[in-house]
């Protein structure tokens, strides 16, 4: 993807226009990862580590046809699998809390 800016300000601005888009497409992902908690048995299918390997796979053929470096996308994926794991973990506790008080 070829970008041509005539200045920092513009840079910044892309940026800042980007985050704002992806933020809410963070948000949207880690609605359906609360949602996820409530089909899944146990930790371990949280952690899912052969799903993890096959987002990986796919998000690193998506930068080639992107033309992004698909070694920061794959350590961007990975930062923010685990981050979405924990919170998955969270809220798979608290549904397994909430069932077993019921």
């Amino acid at each position: 993807m070829a970008v041509r800016c005539t200045s920092l300000e513009e840079v910044r601005e892309n940026i800042d226009r980007l985050d704002r888009q992806i933020v809410t497409l963070l948000a949207e992902r880690g609605a359906y990862v609360t949602e996820a908690a409530r089909f899944k048995k146990d930790t371990d299918a949280v952690r899912a580590p052969q799903r993890v390997e096959q987002v990986i796979a796919k998000v690193r053929g998506l930068s080639a046809e992107h033309a992004a470096n698909p070694d920061v996308v794959e350590q961007v994926y990975r930062a923010m699998i685990a981050a979405f794991i924990a919170q998955e973990l969270q809220e798979h506790g608290k549904a397994r809390h909430s069932s077993s008080l019921a």
